[in-house]
């Protein structure tokens, strides 16, 4: 067992995948042992960024030159490349986005071993990797994320108040920076998750994708910003309606509704004869958004 007295030297390393610029990446440091965004901050020479090509991968003599870059001991360079090609084949066949080891440390017998470190899966390579499941730690997950994460919702908590329901990954997006602006002007309210119903807004969709929102204690009011497409606006419309029947009492928490796209006037008129005390439809998303966080501070 390695012990703080034992430890030389501290460094880092990682291989990501860097979905916005489509590429993966090493990272390495030979200052590591510390929050690596905040070196990348205050010292961003002092990290080494280079690209890989995933179809020529990382041998020993790429690992070396990597660790280079870093400035890692020319001591410790030919073990680090060893780790380092171990890691990168880690990375590909367990389709991970991340692999970090942070530290990397070195002992004062010039061993380098790996004393603590964080893997990242790629939830959509599972079906390769059926014995990922034993892998979770239950304990340790978000008990809101879990139970989407069950009902097949595509949802991530977060720290505000708002809870928000949108179809598409970049309309859930704007959605959160709507809200987020619109907070500002009443008294700091945020949004309080990312929640993507995807293409399909069927009752049972939507109920469930509430059932998880209204589960957040921290929740005030909920958001449903969607945009007619492929799913009009009233199958939509007709899915928040029956989604508020199926869960009763449970619902209990003001609903904004936005809708546009397909068939947008059928479906404000099916929320219009509904009447549900706890839904108010609002035509512009900027306004939608402002009213959800007029609604949420009110109920703080």
């Amino acid at each position: 067992m390695t012990v703080a007295s034992d430890i030389a030297e501290e460094y880092y390393f990682s291989f990501l995948l860097d979905r916005a610029q489509r590429t993966f990446l090493a990272m390495a440091s030979a200052e590591g042992g510390v929050e690596i965004e905040q070196l990348a901050v205050e010292r961003p020479e002092a990290l080494a960024r280079v690209a890989v090509d995933p179809i020529v991968g990382v041998d020993r003599a790429r690992a070396l030159e990597i660790v280079t870059q870093a400035r890692f001991p020319e001591r410790v360079r030919e073990e680090a490349a060893d780790v380092v090609v171990k890691l990168w084949e880690t990375f590909v066949a367990e389709d991970a986005t991340l692999v970090e080891v942070n530290p990397l440390v070195r002992d004062p017998q010039d061993r380098i071993v790996a004393l603590d470190g964080k893997v990242t899966l790629d939830e959509n390579a599972g079906f390769r990797h059926p014995g990922h499941a034993e892998l979770v730690d239950a304990e340790a997950e978000d008990p809101l994320e879990a139970k989407a994460k069950a009902k097949g919702l595509n949802y991530v908590k977060l720290e505000g108040q708002v809870g928000i329901i949108g179809n598409g990954a970049g309309l859930v997006m704007s959605t959160l920076d709507v809200v987020a602006y619109a907070g500002q002007r009443h008294g700091g309210v945020a949004p309080a998750n990312f929640l993507d119903i995807g293409g399909g807004a069927s009752a049972e969709v939507m109920a469930a994708g509430l059932d998880v929102i209204l589960g957040d204690p921290s929740v005030r009011s909920v958001f449903v910003n969607v945009f007619g497409g492929i799913t009009a606006c009233d199958a939509v419309a007709t899915g928040i309606v029956e989604a508020l029947r199926l869960l009763g009492d449970e619902a209990s928490k003001p609903l904004v509704v936005r809708l546009d796209g397909n068939n947008v006037e059928q479906g404000r008129q099916i929320l219009a004869a509904a009447a549900h005390p706890l839904v108010t439809v609002v035509d512009t998303m900027d306004s939608a958004a402002d009213k959800a966080a007029q609604l949420a501070a009110a109920g703080a």
